[in-house]
């Protein structure tokens, strides 16, 4: 039914009445008369789509972007008739959730727009229940799948729920594990699990090494192992064998043999004996490997032991031996209690060594204990055999062991309502989970060490800000670590009393994540592009608008790549002719469709060329023509193939078709702008405290900059880093680059808070 009224809340009250509280609104929109409603009854769906099928009056119309059905707001009734349907003359107005402008209701056509809403309420009740599937708990979906995975290969609970919990929105659908769901999971273990840089960054280190650990998991065949490859690498001479095991009987034999297989020579020592008391006779000696007595985890001499180690003026390097036949609850108390020794005696447990894996059913439990502790495993022992044996860490291998020597069970997972672990997953799985963030987006991101050095400004003094920035900036960048600029519009920001800072491309064409202040660049076009060319060795510029006629002449001098957003009104010249570019589309060369993102969604790109000519920025209309190349762009949404917007830019005409790539680029620089003014406004200094304004302005454009990386990426290692930041900030709630956004300032405020700890932490010692 269609009801007129002049205003929204009389039109609602007659949906109201006529229909009842249960009514659907289709659509709405702005009429001469007021406003004017299509709503019906939920009952009434099944019948009017079987009236406006194919082959009735009233045929049904390719469906655009669904619109969103809306329920009336309270109100007190009123009585009300709904008015006939009869032709309205109406203006173009948005209709709800961006959905195209209803087109005004002809005579008979009212129906045929009825019979198109109808499907597309269809198309919609289909959306509408595969986002309910993606909020109801995942009964049987993947994360539950997953989980059941990582619990059937050994893997503790409390690390299964956080490594789930990040399952990227691409992968969370409905249906069975799948190859690529698989790969993502083993990309989170690896990268939890952290290995050593390679065998020589251990072994070339000249020191002592102590192998620690309770009683039988093997600390001395794995000191033959370890001393056989110094051998192998440095020669018997700078290598020695200490023991302070004079528990067991045979101990000592047991090494002495080793060490004379091996020709070094071998030092006993007692377990109350500092290392200090040996060190004369060891001189010359540059890699010493102490087996210790092993110890109970629950054994209180575990500390002496440790502190003995730490006798004298040389540093011990602990290496902790985990039996991988241990139980997942053994191994958790092992670390826990030694490295609770080390920090007592004021040593560090950092690393650690895998034995008897040929021994282990599963290496999913000691795996899982590694991961959860942070530490780094070194060597994995899988034999008796000296050296051959003992292989270094390869994490890569080891996860995908684990994954495969799983024990199938038929007991369901425990959900997140039943979760018995929370804090441990609030507390030290964040923890991890924001180091390893961190540590992937300076990774990933050319500039991020950079921008990170901008946020350590807070809390300091504007004149101590001042000169940090001075000093950071004046490096930054470094030369030939930026290809390309995408230059900001001169103009301030809409609101704002800033403009949009420049951004550095690096060569592979992603941004630098710390901008450019454009009041720190020098004055005039062609003298920025000149100083940028010579003290960063730029070559491709992104720009705002025609370049002016010097800064042409200049670029054509020197032959580089450019190209200019340009508006539809542009006047070039075609055929003789001076037109618009927006007259000229229909006679552009249409290129192949790419995908890319707009505005926070999917989108599809059609691009067109023509060649054309124009007068350089600044010249009299009679000056000589420059030939360009004109690019047409039309954007549609990739769902619905709803038009969105379109886009027009000029490259030289010497380039041909080759700048293509280039115009994906500046045209994904379309949400730098309103981002950086969202993170502006978060950015408040009277909650962060004194903050200079270019500090404040470069820390908004480079988490503009990081979280539109980030969402217009596709590789596997972006959807990751995308899933651990919405799962930080507790999911999507906005358009996906605003939420990255809003993650981005949350995972720096928490930085920021902890790095302030550690400082009053500090004084307060």
């Amino acid at each position: 039914m269609r009801f007129v009224a002049a205003n929204s809340r009389d039109a609602m009250r007659q949906v109201r009445e006529a229909l009842g509280d249960d009514a659907l609104i289709l659509a709405n929109r702005r009429i001469d008369e007021g406003v004017e409603i299509l709503a019906m009854v939920e009952s009434a769906v099944d019948a009017a789509a079987a009236e406006s099928r194919p082959g009735r009056q009233a045929p049904v119309a390719t469906p655009a972007a669904p619109p969103a059905p809306t329920r009336p707001q309270p109100e007190r009734p009123e009585p009300a008739r709904p008015e006939p349907a009869r032709p309205q003359p109406a203006r173009p107005q948005p209709a709800p959730y961006g959905t195209e402008p209803t087109p005004a209701a002809a005579p008979g056509g009212f129906e045929s727009m009825s019979a198109q809403l109808l499907e597309e309420m269809r198309d919609m009740r289909s959306l509408l229940a595969r986002e309910q599937a993606k909020r109801e708990p995942d009964a049987g979906g993947r994360r539950e799948q997953l989980q059941r995975v990582l619990l059937e290969a050994g893997f503790r609970l409390d690390l299964a729920q956080e490594v789930v919990a990040a399952l990227p929105e691409e992968l969370a659908g409905p249906g069975s594990v799948d190859e690529p769901t698989m790969a993502w999971l083993h990309r989170q273990l690896l990268m939890r699990l952290q290995g050593p840089d390679d065998e020589a960054a251990f072994m070339d280190r000249t020191g002592i090494v102590a192998l620690i650990g309770p009683t039988g998991v093997g600390k001395t065949t794995t000191t033959a192992k370890l001393a056989a490859r110094y051998v192998r690498r440095h020669g018997t001479r700078p290598v020695a064998l200490v023991t302070t095991d004079s528990f067991r009987i045979g101990a000592h034999e047991q090494l002495r043999i080793y060490a004379r297989l091996l020709d070094v020579p071998m030092y006993a020592l007692n377990a109350d004996q500092p290392v200090s008391d040996l060190l004369t006779r060891m001189q010359g000696k540059s890699w010493v490997i102490i087996d210790t007595v092993g110890m109970s985890q629950r054994d209180q001499r575990v500390i002496e032991q440790v502190a003995h180690l730490r006798g004298g003026a040389s540093p011990v390097r602990l290496v902790l031996a985990l039996n991988a036949a241990s139980q997942a609850e053994t191994l958790e108390e092992v670390v826990v209690r030694y490295r609770q020794a080390a920090q007592a005696a004021g040593a560090e447990l950092t690393d650690c060594v895998i034995t008897k894996q040929d021994e282990a059913g599963r290496l999913g439990p000691v795996l899982g204990i590694i991961m959860r502790h942070g530490l780094r495993l070194l060597f994995v022992s899988h034999g008796q055999r000296v050296p051959e044996d003992m292989s270094v860490a390869d994490p890569d291998a080891l996860i995908r062991q684990a994954l495969e020597s799983r024990v199938p069970t038929t007991d369901t997972p425990p959900g997140p309502a039943s979760e018995p672990v929370g804090r441990s997953r609030s507390l030290l799985g964040q923890g991890r989970r924001l180091a390893t963030l961190l540590q992937s987006l300076r990774q990933r991101l050319d500039g991020f060490r950079e921008f990170e050095a901008v946020w350590d400004l807070l809390g300091l003094p504007p004149s101590v800000q001042q000169t940090r920035l001075e000093t950071l900036l004046a490096a930054y960048p470094a030369h030939g670590q930026a290809l390309g600029m995408l230059w900001g519009d001169r103009r301030r920001v809409k609101g704002e009393r800033w403009s949009m800072p420049d951004l550095a491309l690096n060569p592979d064409g992603h941004w630098l994540a710390l901008p450019l202040l454009q009041h720190r660049q020098v004055a005039g076009q062609q003298a920025r592009l000149e100083d940028v060319f010579y003290r960063l060795g730029v070559s491709v510029h992104l720009l705002v608008g025609l370049p002016d006629a010097e800064a042409s002449r200049w670029l054509e001098q020197r032959q580089l790549t450019w190209s200019s957003l340009v508006r539809g009104s542009q006047r070039v010249d075609h055929a003789g002719e001076r037109q618009t570019l927006s007259a000229l589309a229909e006679l552009a060369e249409p290129l192949d469709e790419v995908g890319c993102r707009f505005r926070g969604g999917a989108a599809r790109l059609a691009l067109s060329t023509l060649p054309v000519a124009l007068t350089p920025k600044g010249n009299r209309r009679d000056a000589e023509l420059m030939p360009v190349q004109a690019w047409f762009g039309s954007l549609r949404d990739a769902e619905s193939g709803r038009s969105l917007a379109s886009r027009y830019w000029v490259t030289p005409g010497r380039l041909g078709q080759e700048p293509a790539p280039l115009l994906l680029s500046q045209l994904q620089g379309d949400a730098l702008a309103p981002l950086t003014r969202r993170a502006w406004q978060q950015l408040d200094p009277r909650e962060l405290g004194e903050l200079r304004p270019d500090a404040r302005l470069l820390m908004a454009g480079g988490l503009a900059a990081v979280a539109a990386h980030l969402d217009l990426a596709d590789d596997d290692a972006a959807m990751d880093l995308r899933a651990e930041l919405l799962g930080l900030s507790g999911g999507r709630r906005r358009r996906r680059d605003v939420a990255l956004l809003e993650a981005l300032v949350q995972l720096f405020l928490v930085r920021d808070a902890i790095r302030h700890l550690g400082l009053g932490e500090r004084e307060t010692e």
